[in-house]
């Protein structure tokens, strides 16, 4: 299962659902599906291995240590750097050369420039190790509570700072979506740094907005699973997103990676046969783009 548009392989992150956790019947049902790549979690130095010698390319590995590289502790800091050193390794040996994560600091209170200095500090000591096993921090805009490197701002603020290659985005334009950036000039502009895409879409429910606003929580109206008010994550091909014009300025940039699958939708999550389909549908639409 490849992309249209640039060729690129279609792959899948792997879930916390029961009939996931089983990594040799996933990597069957996998195959079985077309699916040429997986992502795996903070167990990469565990299974990258396992993935690549079924014949799957390893899409991408949660960095071990994420908090505790934005702590305001200087110690924790060192530690985590440590870990992640090792860490990064020991994933290169069994075949994952990106490394995922969300820059979620450990006192999201703090003011939000001290707490990029403390990311700044720690990523800038992490850069070496990463460079000597050809590898690369994909980063991704979730906006979760005091998360940093989410918008232009933040992604330019760091590359600036810390300019090595090993600094990456992993682009997922579900959340550019949902917070009002123009996905497709974001990538444009970031085109260059990026190391992962995640095949995951919005869909914007305008009714809803009218209705609810943006502003504050509904006070009748039901949520939506992997939404907000007035959106909610779903496959591609069921949000907005324009997947032919992201693989075009990709294959343009000479992407060379893969386009995963991270199933967040309620349409689909909550039972096995859902979320194989879920999983399908989003596959095959990436492979028509």
């Amino acid at each position: 299962m490849k992309t249209r548009t640039g060729g690129f392989p279609v792959g899948f992150r792997r879930g916390g659902s029961a009939w996931q956790k089983d990594l040799d019947g996933l990597i069957a049902w996998a195959k079985d599906a077309g699916f040429e790549a997986l992502d795996l979690g903070k167990d990469g130095d565990q299974t990258a291995r396992t993935v690549t010698a079924a014949g799957l390319r390893v899409g991408s590995v949660d960095l071990a240590e994420w908090q505790g590289m934005i702590s305001p502790d200087r110690a924790k800091r060192a530690d985590a750097v440590a870990r992640n050193t090792q860490y990064v390794k020991d994933c290169a040996a069994g075949g994952a050369r990106n490394f995922f994560l969300v820059c979620l600091p450990e006192d999201r209170e703090r003011k939000r420039a001290e707490n990029f200095a403390f990311l700044v500090e720690s990523f800038a000591e992490l850069a070496p190790a990463m460079e000597a096993e050809g590898a690369r921090l994909v980063i991704e805009g979730w906006p979760g509570p005091g998360a940093l490197c989410c918008t232009p701002e933040g992604y330019a603020a760091l590359f600036k700072e810390v300019p090595s290659d090993a600094m990456g985005v992993n682009y997922d334009p579900s959340h550019l979506v949902r917070m009002g950036i123009d996905p497709l000039r974001f990538l444009r502009d970031f085109a260059g740094r990026v190391g992962h895409v995640h095949g995951k879409d919005t869909e914007l429910l305008t009714e809803r907005q009218y209705e609810l606003g943006t502003e504050q929580p509904a006070t009748f109206a039901a949520g939506l699973g992997f939404g907000g008010n007035h959106w909610r994550y779903c496959i591609p091909g069921h949000g907005c997103v324009r997947w032919v014009e992201v693989f075009r300025i990709l294959e343009q940039a000479k992407y060379a990676g893969c386009a995963s699958i991270e199933l967040e939708d309620m349409n689909f999550n909550g039972s096995e046969p859902g979320e194989k389909q879920g999983l399908t549908f989003g596959g095959r639409f990436l492979e028509s783009c």
